[in-house]
């Protein structure tokens, strides 16, 4: 069972670009990703379960980007789930 990660450092988030192919959101929406993948989990998905984008373009997940209105809704729950240490919250994977 991989351990909660509690401090935003832990995660990364994919903002959309040029790039936007079929494994990307079809939305204009951030999304969250594990900073250090685990490898007991899929490693191609973000947080919400979506499959990163062929070539992501990365940043660092910083408190601000919390209030983003195109913060996926999915990935939101997801992180505040890990953060308090509970089972994931719906995870489709």
């Amino acid at each position: 069972m991989p351990r909660p990660a509690r401090t935003l450092y832990a995660y990364r988030i994919i903002v959309p670009d040029e790039q936007f192919d079929l494994f990307a959101c079809r939305e204009n929406r951030l999304h969250i990703a594990l900073r250090q993948l685990e490898l007991d989990g899929h490693v191609d998905r973000t947080l919400c379960g979506g499959l990163l984008p062929a070539q992501p373009r990365w940043h660092d997940l910083q408190r601000e980007v919390l209030k983003d209105r195109r913060l996926c809704p999915s990935c939101r729950v997801q992180l505040d789930a890990r953060r308090k240490g509970l089972p994931s919250a719906g995870q489709l994977w």
